[in-house]
């Protein structure tokens, strides 16, 4: 069995899916499968980014 990482997400692509959440153009799951992330991902980086604005 080989090592297995994480997968590691930049900041600014963490924005650019959360900002897609938080406009509400798409569905999570319509996100989820664009981006290939879970739904409750985007759902923590939307709530983190929401809590960043105020």
């Amino acid at each position: 069995m080989g090592i297995v990482t994480r997968k590691r997400y930049t900041s600014a692509f963490k924005a650019k899916v959360a900002l897609e959440a938080i406009k509400g153009e798409h569905t999570l799951a319509e996100l989820s499968a664009k981006h290939g992330i879970h739904q409750t991902m985007i759902a923590a980086w939307k709530r983190q980014a929401i809590v960043r604005i105020r």
